[in-house]
């Protein structure tokens, strides 16, 4: 008989995600714009600007993990959730750049910890047997958040709502969120004594190889979810590009459902590699999107929004496995690191697409930034396959 995985613990934890998450999506879409309506700032300066909240990020995860596999989780991830929260009202405050951007970085400061502490303690609080099911589902809380996020968020922007207004729905939802998580039981974890420290209480080492693979695939999601609506107007698209994000998020959804259940099966890595054969594809349709447009707008558009659905199928796939994965690298006492190290990966890559993709746009054009990321992803691929895969199938230890 299986174990009881929907308890009102883990379903407090669905509803502060989704939260979570619906606030980090509303704005990336729309921060490019109001970079540019606001502060007059250029393609390559606004992708400074935005990595600033993943470097942020980046440096705050391997301390956050430590520091959850060290201490009580749940106090830690509530004082995280409480300052992600109130970013949103400096945000509305700010009237400066400068103030701006080290708001940004504080947030992800708050990002990189409460994102690592909600991952450790739904894993603490479900059914081992059921965990990819259960990473699935909490997984597609973000999903839900990305498909709506976005979406409400160009809609405001697209008529003309004031950028404070849009803050201000973020941290309505931030709020509720962090109600939610708060009203999560938790069993009490005594502070242990921890060995000298070393580069594994910060960071999983046989994770490493499989963070690699990670890092390059993120490089153009990173891309995507800050550029991809700038790229549309660039060349030429007239849908509401808001909804790439929901057909993505579609995607992500479908596949999430049935992709956990395989993993806990134990077809970890053939999970991941189906996933990378699909999200290898839709990217060089991407980039190819620019010189179809002049050939066929409508079979353009219609390709735009089905290549958003592949990419949801693709990554919707990979995630739980992906995350599996490192969970199965580490000792139970190490979820946290595993956890930091899994998310670490995705952020270095995420920050490396934002500084590249802005880049490259500025130099040249959207589609060459998204041409140069399909590249990365065949990289990936064939780095998993031979590399990252036989070495998990060695180490792993459940």
């Amino acid at each position: 008989m299986k174990e009881k995985l929907f308890t009102p613990g883990y379903g407090c934890m669905l509803v502060a995600n989704f939260m979570l998450f619906f606030g980090f999506w509303l704005l990336i879409p729309v921060l490019p714009f109001y970079l540019t309506e606001t502060f007059g700032c250029t393609p390559s300066s606004i992708g400074f600007i935005l990595c600033c909240y993943t470097v942020a990020a980046l440096c705050m995860r391997p301390f956050s993990g430590y520091l959850l596999d060290t201490f009580a989780r749940k106090p830690l991830y509530l004082i995280a959730y409480l300052v992600f929260t109130a970013m949103f009202l400096g945000y509305i405050l700010a009237g400066t750049l400068t103030l701006f951007i080290a708001l940004r970085f504080v947030h992800g400061l708050a990002f990189g910890t409460v994102t690592v502490g909600g991952n450790t303690i739904v894993i603490d609080i479900m059914p081992s047997a059921r965990r990819g099911e259960g990473l699935g589902y909490f997984g597609l809380t973000n999903n839900l958040a990305m498909s709506i996020g976005p979406m409400v968020g160009l809609f405001m922007h697209n008529n003309h709502c004031p950028f404070n207004i849009i803050f201000a729905c973020a941290l309505s939802a931030s709020i509720i969120g962090l109600l939610s998580a708060s009203s999560v039981k938790t069993s009490y974890k005594s502070t242990i004594k921890r060995p000298p420290l070393s580069l594994d209480r910060f960071l999983l080492i046989k994770g490493i190889p499989a963070g690699i693979a990670l890092l390059l695939l993120s490089v153009p999601y990173g891309m995507t979810t800050n550029y991809v609506a700038m790229y549309a107007q660039q060349i030429g698209i007239k849908a509401e590009t808001g909804f790439f994000f929901t057909w993505m998020a579609i995607g992500m959804a479908v596949s999430r459902i049935f992709s956990g259940k395989w993993v806990d099966k134990g077809y970890v890595t053939q999970v991941i590699s189906i996933g990378f054969y699909l999200i290898t594809s839709c990217f060089f349709l991407l980039a190819f999107c620019s010189n179809l447009i002049i050939w066929n707008h409508m079979v353009c558009t219609w390709l735009f929004f089905i290549i958003a659905l592949g990419l949801g199928i693709g990554f919707g796939i990979m995630f739980p496995a992906y995350n599996t994965l490192f969970v199965n690298l580490a000792p139970n006492n190490q979820r946290g690191t595993a956890t930091s190290t899994y998310l670490t990966s995705w952020d270095v890559g995420i920050g490396i697409g934002m500084l590249t993709g802005g880049y490259i746009a500025q130099i040249s054009t959207f589609n060459k930034a998204y041409l140069f990321g399909a590249c990365l992803t065949v990289i990936s691929m064939l780095y998993f396959n031979l590399k990252v895969a036989p070495h998990y199938h060695k180490n792993k230890l459940r």
